[in-house]
């Protein structure tokens, strides 16, 4: 690997975003657009009504930003998926929430989504992308990915797109993207700001995984970038995560039944933004 860059100062990524430190960011599990597998035939106003009644209950809620996102399980679309249509559905859904909302919205795929990504932003007026995975299939398993296409996965600096900020994975679980085993959780945190994002997310690879505080703890330890925990946050441990982390993202425990494609549940979240307030206090 390449000697690290040496960055110039720059303000933290949470508070220059959401105008605060100790953040909430929820996440919109779109419904499946055309062009992805899962597409069902529903017309597309559909699946943006759906999106912006998920941004009023968010906002109702009180969180300060919102990730618009559309991978994972059926009925998403797998990044390699995220052709031309599917990704100007994306655009107009996005920029639908962002408007509608009035919040701070960005986008989530993985890191071999990463040009679609950024036109994705660019064209819904996104502030950031999260960049699901960035420190394992792509970084951690070295080879994986060579010459142009590791060049392109760096797409902020190669395209010099500095408006839109990075929020990149630092993964803690072995699951279907597997770290290689000598990677320690301080090295993919370097690995995370060496490719110079301006978040990292400790988070799990699996529904339900999260970092433990003693894995949080590493990680915060091991970068000088802001720091969010993108997993397993619920009102019982969301006081002790922001001792340590800058921002939370939460999806799974605010959506009814627990299960991402459904609405939020307004007490849920009510329960768990009672529950940061007291931590902010």
């Amino acid at each position: 690997m390449p000697a690290r860059p040496v960055f110039r100062p720059r303000p933290n990524a949470i508070e220059a975003l959401f105008g605060r430190r100790k953040a909430v960011i929820g996440v919109i599990h779109s419904l499946a657009l055309p062009g992805s597998p899962g597409y069902d035939g529903r017309p597309m106003a559909e699946i943006v009504d759906f999106a912006v009644a998920e941004a009023g209950r968010y906002r109702a809620g009180g969180v300060d930003g919102l990730i618009v996102e559309n991978h994972g399980d059926i009925p998403f679309s797998k990044p390699e998926h995220l052709g031309p249509e599917t990704a100007a559905g994306m655009a107009v859904m996005t920029d639908a929430v962002r408007r509608a909302s009035g919040l701070t919205v960005g986008v989530n795929v993985l890191a071999n989504g990463a040009i679609q990504a950024l036109a994705v932003a660019k064209a819904a007026g996104a502030a950031f992308i999260r960049v699901n995975q960035w420190a394992n299939a792509y970084v951690a398993n070295e080879g994986f990915v060579e010459g142009p296409a590791a060049a392109a996965t760096r797409y902020r600096a190669w395209l010099q797109a500095r408006e839109v900020k990075i929020f990149a994975d630092v993964h803690v679980k072995h699951g279907a993207h597997a770290i290689t085993g000598d990677r320690s959780i301080p090295e993919l945190a370097r690995d995370v700001e060496f490719f110079d994002a301006d978040v990292a997310i400790a988070t799990g690879q699996r529904t339900g995984d999260s970092a433990t505080m003693e894995e949080l703890s590493t990680i915060a330890g091991g970068t000088a970038l802001p720091v969010a925990v993108g997993s397993g946050v619920t009102p019982e441990n969301v006081g002790g995560i922001l001792t340590v982390a800058d921002a939370v993202i939460v999806a799974s425990y605010l959506k009814q039944d627990g299960v991402w494609w459904n609405p939020v549940d307004p007490d849920r979240l009510r329960t768990f933004m009672a529950a940061v307030e007291r931590a902010r206090a």
